[in-house]
């Protein structure tokens, strides 16, 4: 029942919400409660966030193999683009929802270079529009939520360097939409200066 009220003041005192956010999460988080990431994109379709990205950190994306069908659900009530191994896959209408398991920002900004350079681009023409648009992730979040007391990973390294941090003191299996309103209220108090 608190919890019910302290939900309803921290909804009613939202008035700046991000336009994009990105969950970063682990392995073990998606093993423990893989359900939640489904419960996440409802409480930000509800709210009107325009799109959503998860991160899930794992050194072998094979481990979360039986998280798949649970993870593909989202389809259902968004657009999903699932990032898997080497594969990619898209189903699935609505807010846009992107899932990256096992994926590395030093990884994205070496294959940039990588194909840059394949394609022959005159090293004098390269600047940050140019290596933006060989990036497979062309998302910037607003909002990065990390849960629990892992650390930061390197993805979004770039694409990130504006966006706001957030550190839930919660893990991810005991997330409360509570949790996640207090992560939008202290996003909303921030003045952002986007490096300036």
């Amino acid at each position: 029942m608190i919890y019910r009220l302290y939900e309803r003041r921290l909804l009613a005192d939202l008035h700046t919400l991000p336009e994009q956010i990105c969950f970063m999460i682990t392995e073990q988080d998606i093993l423990d409660a893989p359900g939640n990431l489904s419960l996440a994109v409802q409480w930000c379709r509800e709210l009107g966030i325009g799109s959503v990205m998860f991160h899930i950190s794992t050194d072998d994306p094979a481990r979360l193999e039986r998280c798949l069908p649970l993870i593909r659900t989202v389809a259902s009530i968004a657009r999903l683009t699932l990032h898997y191994g080497d594969e990619s896959e898209v189903s699935g209408e609505g807010m846009e929802v992107t899932v990256a398991i096992g994926k590395s920002g030093r990884e994205e900004i070496a294959d940039c270079v990588r194909r840059i350079a394949e394609d022959g681009v005159d090293p004098a023409s390269v600047d940050e529009g140019l290596l933006e648009s060989y990036l497979t992730f062309k998302y910037e979040p607003d909002l990065v939520i990390k849960t629990g007391g892992d650390h930061l990973t390197d993805f979004l390294i770039w694409q990130s360097v504006y966006s706001e941090l957030f550190f839930l003191d919660v893990n991810w299996a005991l997330l409360r939409k509570v949790d996640f309103l207090r992560a939008l209220r202290d996003f909303q108090s921030r003045a952002r200066r986007f490096g300036k």
